[in-house]
């Protein structure tokens, strides 16, 4: 199972920094422009996917920062958001690199950004979430 995991966090960075190498390519005209995509443009959405990861990895880990909204702005500068992205992604690959059948087995114990209500559920099925929400772009 954990080859798995191994295999979504390194995909996860590889598209990541693909990701990133279209949206450099942009004048920050373009970049900032409300699309009517949900978080609006392609820098509110980039900083949706961070501040996605980092609320899933406080869950995972205990530790980190998360912010409290699924739309924080952490970095308004292009350069300074990849390169907290950059550090995210060897934060999860190190993450699931550390795992183990049994550690996989325990349960997460959780609240959503927006509710209040204790979810409680297998760490593997939420690693599963977490990792297909990060190659599909879907909220936690």
């Amino acid at each position: 199972m954990k080859d798995h995991y191994t295999t979504f966090a390194g995909y996860n960075a590889w598209a990541n920094n693909r990701l990133y190498d279209a949206a450099a390519q942009l004048s920050d005209d373009e970049y900032r422009a409300d699309k009517g995509a949900f978080f609006k443009s392609m820098h509110g959405t980039l900083n949706h996917l961070l501040a996605t990861d980092r609320i899933w990895m406080k869950r995972f880990t205990g530790e980190g920062e998360a912010p409290d909204r699924l739309d924080a702005i952490l970095h308004d500068r292009l350069p300074d958001l990849r390169a907290a992205r950059d550090a995210e992604d060897r934060r999860i690959v190190a993450w699931v690199g550390s795992l183990d059948e049994a550690r996989l087995k325990g349960v997460i114990r959780y609240r959503r950004v927006s509710t209040p209500d204790e979810f409680v559920q297998p760490r593997a099925s939420s690693a599963t979430a977490a990792s297909r929400r990060r190659t599909s772009s879907c909220s936690p």
